[in-house]
């Protein structure tokens, strides 16, 4: 699933003649492209489909949204590790239960 998710953003710069955005979407960074919100500030909330800043949010919407899709577990499963995801719909991690064994299947 491909969420349209809302981000604070933390930094902005420019990268091959793009506004660039390092947005913030509840403790995952991501970048995210400015160019359909051009005059999007440092600290604003956005929401962000597919890497592109689509419209400005307000900071509580920002906020009880991400809070509903942590509770569903919706950010876990846009932002989430691929690795862990493919190995508990498989019902388990292929080599073996123990942690260091997941954490070769990571890297």
């Amino acid at each position: 699933m491909c969420l349209a998710v809302p981000g604070r953003v933390i930094d902005i710069g420019e990268r091959d003649g793009t506004r660039m955005a390092t947005v913030d979407f509840g403790g995952v960074v991501k970048e995210v492209c400015l160019e359909y919100l051009p005059d999007l500030r440092v600290g604003e909330y956005a929401i962000v489909h597919v890497g592109f800043a689509l419209q400005r949010l307000d900071e509580e919407s920002a906020r009880q949204t991400l809070e509903l899709f942590a509770e569903l577990g919706l950010l876990q499963e846009e932002f989430g590790d691929p690795w862990e995801q493919a190995a508990a719909e498989a019902g388990g991690w292929p080599f073996g239960d123990d942690s260091t064994t997941q954490e070769a299947a990571r890297q």
